[in-house]
């Protein structure tokens, strides 16, 4: 982030940067403990394991003097190598990571444990070997593969990166070595500090079409990797979009990674109960799926990875969960419009995140629209959600909730019928949303608006070009 302004209106005024130095910030009492707190910003899903870890020694016992500042476990199962400065980066800094990644890859399930339990006890949490080894465990996506765990991806935050890095990262990355470059900024803002962390290698570009067949030897470990991560990434997509309410019915389809003979299998397992082929849906990131069969949370890619398990007697790598779950559009969930739910049936996890991607539960623009929603007019859910870029389900669920959305009850439905799921933000109104639009002069035949009256998408979208 190369300018940072605090913005009145029409006036834009530039804040100065500065520096952990100049602040009298240090790498370890200050910039490690912002990764420790808020891990997020190493990417998605990633567990702190340890911090300044310096527990190996030799193989004649003699103990190194290397320090690894900290070390994370991301839910792909893939071990997190993290090298922190809090000024410009040396010369050399991608070789310490890939000394320290190269250390770490020998690591197992219990050294793992047994490192995790020592950090929490440092910080004052008590919790034992076989708690921490179960936390580990479950939040992986999937089953444990110590073949994941052998090619950690590293991560170096600085403040800058001397060419020498960035030249040597890219082609490190290129071999196959995962290297991610975070930039951390720092900005005085109204007597405030404020940190900013920037990913600016790989961009998601080169992830995408430069990097990604090369990240990691050996097609079974990419595949387990590539899958994992599409359903994690779908998974995050749903819950920051919002488009599935709490409670949502989902059914199993078995598709992705599974041959037409196990799928036959599958479905007589089913046959003898029921119970197998539905789930429910919880907005959490980790484990979304509570399992009719034994009521159990689950990632969708750890619950198709345990089907495949029961009715196979066999492990398995590579499934996309997501691509087994889809929304059983039969059940609305309160609230909800049954024309906008129903547009998603036959969409599993991942069609859904794909039709949502980029969504963000970042309403400022749905305000200014309804804003411009006036008396005597009306508009519609999917119009809404064509120009803020989300979907009519997510919209309505907000509306019904916002209580300070101006103006909700001028919403309906695509055929311009007040919609089933429409309450008050405010239980105790008693009046109906068609009372209030025949007040304010929309007229209906029967219980369809009159579309003269309607403000369409394209008239939306000039109330934000405005």
């Amino acid at each position: 982030m190369d300018h940072l302004f605090t913005v009145d209106g029409q006036r834009a005024t530039p804040i100065s940067r500065t520096g952990m130095a100049a602040e009298n910030l240090l790498e370890r009492q200050h910039l490690q403990e912002w990764v420790i707190a808020h891990p997020q910003v190493l990417g998605e899903s990633v567990l702190v394991i340890t911090a300044e870890y310096d527990r190996w020694a030799d193989t004649d016992g003699v103990p190194a003097r290397d320090r690894l500042d900290v070390l994370g476990l991301d839910a792909t199962g893939r071990l997190v190598v993290v090298e922190l400065k809090r000024g410009t980066a040396d010369r050399d800094v991608h070789l310490q990571a890939i000394t320290y990644a190269a250390l770490v890859s020998r690591f197992d399930l219990d050294t793992l444990a047994h490192a995790h339990c020592a950090f929490l006890s440092r910080r004052g949490e008590a919790l034992d070997v076989e708690a921490c080894r179960q936390r580990l465990l479950d939040h992986v996506d999937g089953e444990w593969s110590p073949a994941l765990l052998q090619r950690p991806r590293q991560v170096i935050v600085a403040a800058d990166f001397p060419k020498q890095v960035t030249h040597s990262v890219v082609w490190l990355s290129e071999m196959g070595i995962d290297i991610d470059l975070v930039q951390v900024g720092l900005w005085r803002v109204e007597g405030h500090l404020v940190a900013g962390f920037t990913k600016v290698y790989p961009t998601p570009e080169v992830e995408e079409f430069t990097l990604a067949p090369a990240r990691v030897e050996g097609e079974a470990v990419a595949r387990k990797l590539q899958e994992r991560s599409h359903s994690r990434k779908a998974v995050h997509v749903l819950v920051d979009a919002g488009l599935l309410p709490e409670g949502t019915r989902l059914l199993m389809t078995p598709r992705h990674g599974v041959t037409e003979a196990i799928r036959a299998d599958i479905r007589s397992w089913v046959a003898q109960d029921t119970a197998r082929a539905a789930a429910t849906w919880t907005n959490d990131t980790a484990k979304p799926l509570l399992w009719d069969a034994d009521g159990a949370a689950y990632s969708p890619t750890g619950l198709a990875n345990h089907i495949f398990t029961s009715v196979t007697g066999r492990s398995v790598d590579g499934i996309q969960g997501t691509k087994w779950w889809d929304v059983d559009t039969a059940h609305v969930p309160a609230g909800v419009d049954p024309e906008a739910w129903a547009t998603l049936a036959g969409s599993d996890l991942t069609a859904l995140a794909r039709q949502v991607t980029g969504t963000r539960k970042d309403w400022t623009e749905l305000h200014t629209l309804l804003g411009g929603v006036t008396a005597g007019r009306w508009t519609t859910y999917g119009d809404l959600a064509a120009v803020v870029g989300s979907h009519p389900v997510p919209i309505g669920q907000h509306l019904r909730a916002c209580g300070r959305c101006p103006s909700p009850w001028r919403v309906l439905t695509a055929t311009g019928e007040v919609s089933p799921g429409f309450q008050w933000p405010d239980p105790a109104r008693t009046d109906t949303a068609a009372s209030v639009l025949a007040g304010e002069g929309v007229r209906f035949d029967g219980g369809t608006a009159d579309p003269e009256q309607r403000m369409c998408e394209e008239e939306l979208r000039q109330l934000l070009d405005a």
